[in-house]
């Protein structure tokens, strides 16, 4: 049984990692201008978008325990101070954690 952990990681850190290294060989030879790189951006955030759209509205786990009005207010919160911080993603992330947190602890 260990064996076969052991071979999961080893495989799925060289898919990773081999991606990668890849990445940074080719990332040269990228225009950030061109249509497909742009294509790609989108497709990002789409997928980025879908999946906080799944956490609000069909959530998993213990975030199901939560009330929607307290998701959405953490989505508010976090977006307001998204731009107060100059579009710094690490604030927001943080503190939308800490604010589920007491936001579910005082109203649930």
């Amino acid at each position: 049984m260990f064996s076969y952990i052991i071979l999961a990681i080893l495989v799925t850190s060289l898919a990773t990692y081999s991606s990668r290294f890849l990445g940074v060989l080719t990332s040269e030879k990228i225009n950030e201008d061109s249509k497909i790189y742009r294509w790609f951006n989108c497709l990002a955030y789409s997928t980025l978008a879908a999946l906080i759209s799944r956490m609000i509205f069909f959530p998993a786990g213990i975030l199901a325990e939560s009330e929607y009005f307290i998701r959405f207010m953490v989505i508010f919160i976090s977006i307001i101070i998204f731009y107060l911080t100059k579009k710094n993603l690490v604030y927001p992330t943080l503190f939308s954690a800490i604010i589920l947190f007491f936001l579910n602890s005082y109203f649930v």
